[in-house]
């Protein structure tokens, strides 16, 4: 049988996962490609690949081996200048190699938005050495965040009160940071009311927007999720309109198409662009209880140049992160059946990574309900039943 396109999958966690079932659902072929074997999203694809990201000429070997009609990264740490080749020799990148290029480290997609759209961030700098930290500080001012410019999930990231703590803050960002390079953003911390997820998907017929996503982090990684947030009318058009600037800059050589997760922090009637990600987002897993179409069925439909709706809904829903704490090949899952007989409004997804390690997010748990404080009782309440035990 044939399908309606062969997609080149980088990255194969979680979030990958859901996309494959969801581009399967529609016809398409996947490959999924990762650094380690049986990752989440290689057990429901096609075929796999097993090699660093990092290393281009894997990279370019695996697209000239299966010639994908779509090459989708699913992470940052991809060795981005071979996305590059591949573009200008006809591969279509989604959404665009520039894109892959820009949001690979957090100083490109900053200095972008801040520097050539002027949006509202907030003040930063960016340090290679110790030194360096002193004096960005010095510019954010106290408290700070300092953060690795290339990291996943958040990892590296300290708030920092004062001058004392920037050389710990250093260490843990330089012990954290993938790829070769040891770079941080120093930046001002932001004493927001709240943060959100945009969910932006940009399509062939133009830009659709799911509601806000709040969201909860600890340790820079994201604990819980609820859609939709709370929030004003005119602090929606705002993020809405800073959305659209930054994917419409990232469209580059390629179509463009694709879902988006624009983070923004709102103070107020304040709008402060945070961070993008060109691809599905993890606090965007509450889509799959709040909407009929889950953030990776609007990716996958856009990408492949289906309709999406120019209007999309959602219901009261809520995502809690369900936690490793300790190294293991050797773990199993207990508690499953009380978390989901408990509350008939709760679901579970168990991601099926093959190891655990501390703070390793191993699952979500997932509940609707008739307004979102309902709905993240219930969801925290169905994490904290499931329980990761070892032998």
């Amino acid at each position: 049988m044939s399908s309606i396109a062969t997609i080149l999958l980088l990255g194969s966690g979680e979030l990958g996962r859901e996309f494959v079932i969801s581009a399967k659902r529609l016809g398409a072929r996947v490959i999924a490609c990762d650094a380690y074997d049986n990752a989440p999203a290689m057990q429901v694809a096609d075929e796999r690949e097993v090699f660093s990201m990092l290393d281009g000429a894997s990279l370019r070997a695996a697209a000239e081996k299966h010639q994908p009609d779509l090459i989708v990264p699913e992470i940052e740490a991809i060795r981005t200048e071979i996305l590059g080749e591949l573009e200008g020799e006809g591969f279509n990148i989604i959404p665009s190699a520039r894109a892959a290029q820009l949001t690979m480290n957090r100083d490109a997609i900053r200095d972008l938005a801040a520097g050539e759209l002027g949006l509202t961030t907030s003040r930063y700098r960016y340090a290679t050495t110790l030194e360096e930290v002193r004096a960005a500080a010095e510019h954010a001012g106290f408290p700070c965040v300092i953060k690795p410019v290339m990291s996943s999930s958040g990892k590296g990231q300290s708030k920092v009160d004062s001058a004392e703590g920037l050389e710990e803050a250093w260490d843990y960002a330089c012990a954290n940071m993938r790829g070769d390079r040891a770079r941080v953003i120093v930046e001002q911390f932001i004493a927001f009311d709240y943060e959100i997820t945009l969910l932006t998907v940009r399509h062939a017929a133009g830009i659709s927007f799911c509601p806000p996503i709040g969201h909860r982090q600890e340790r820079g990684d994201y604990q819980e999720s609820w859609q939709p947030a709370a929030m004003s009318d005119a602090a929606i058009a705002k993020a809405q309109d800073m959305a659209v600037k930054v994917v419409e800059a990232l469209q580059g050589n390629g179509k463009g198409w694709g879902l988006f997760g624009v983070e923004f922090f709102v103070r107020g009637e304040e709008v402060i662009f945070s961070e993008l990600s060109p691809r599905p987002h993890d606090t965007g897993m509450v889509t799959l209880a709040s909407q009929r179409l889950t953030e990776f069925d609007l990716h996958a439909r856009a990408i492949l140049g289906l309709a999406v709706p120019a209007v999309i809904d959602a219901e009261p829903a809520a995502s809690a992160v369900i936690l490793a704490d300790r190294e293991s090949d050797n773990f199993q899952f207990d508690g499953l059946a009380e978390a989901l007989t408990t509350d008939p409004a709760s679901d579970v997804r168990i991601f099926g990574k093959p190891t655990t390690r501390p703070y390793r997010r191993m699952a979500v748990a997932l509940a609707r309900a008739e307004d979102t404080d309902t709905a993240r009782a219930r969801a925290a309440a169905a994490a904290r039943q499931v329980r990761i035990t070892y032998s």
